[in-house]
């Protein structure tokens, strides 16, 4: 089984739990101590209450996607579907979110959100956020919410996540960033303890990505403190008009 296979294998353990009743955790309890992780990062409640308690991010992408009516957009990796329900809403019925994920557990839990809380102009894709199953210059914006550290080729999402936004796109995603001077043993046994299992970026190798692909305005916030020399973190950054 590969690190892929597993990651995939562990996250659908998950969505199981989730359409069961039970709520998952895939970290330790006290990772994040200032509510931002999960639910706790949302104000919004007006959606099915198995779709914030299956919520498994470290932040609010949405705080900062600044969507707009009639916009598209897609979330990576988009496990139990909060945020593309709480995007499809905010784009209105002539927009549109996709949520892409690996698991087909995730998926189900998902659609069956989406089914509960009545949203129609969304869609669930099964695949992989380094190999997005949808053609260039499609969405408008690309959200994703602690997913990405999971990833074995953070370069390939996010030339990706580039190939995908139209021209003038947004990307605004939470992820979590490791300082520059954490020790690897140190970092990585961070990184287990808030699940980050592929590894984090720092905020200096999260720009140096972006910016070599071409994105531009690259801001990064770090916005809560989760140990050992990690952070969840806004990343934002604009695909150039012109490109």
């Amino acid at each position: 089984m590969t690190e892929r296979d597993t990651t995939i294998q562990r996250y659908s353990g998950l969505a199981r739990l989730a359409l069961a009743g039970g709520t998952p955790l895939d970290c330790e309890a006290d990772a994040f101590t200032d509510g931002c992780f999960g639910a706790a990062a949302y104000t919004e409640h007006d959606v099915p209450e198995s779709a914030l308690r299956a919520s498994l991010g470290c932040g609010n992408p949405l705080a900062v996607a600044d969507l707009l009516p009639g916009e598209t957009v897609l979330d990576l990796g988009s496990g139990g579907g909060l945020d593309v329900l709480l995007s499809a809403r905010r784009v209105g019925p002539a927009g549109h979110a996709y949520g892409l994920d690996a698991s087909h557990d995730m998926l189900s839990l998902a659609r069956a959100n989406a089914e509960q809380a009545g949203v129609t102009n969304v869609e669930f894709l099964h695949g992989h956020i380094e190999d997005i199953p949808l053609p260039s210059a499609a969405v408008d914006v690309v959200i994703s919410n602690c997913v990405i550290n999971l990833s074995l080729d953070k370069p390939a999402v996010l030339a990706e996540a580039f190939r995908v936004l139209k021209p003038g796109g947004r990307f605004g995603i939470s992820d979590v960033i490791a300082d520059d001077e954490v020790e690897p043993a140190a970092r990585s046994a961070a990184e287990q303890r808030v699940g980050c299992a592929n590894g984090t970026l720092t905020a200096c190798e999260y720009r140096q990505l972006l910016t070599g692909i071409g994105f531009v305005d690259v801001q990064i916030t770090p916005t809560t403190d989760a140990g050992g020399g990690l952070h969840s973190a806004i990343v934002a950054a604009t695909k150039p008009e012109t490109r």
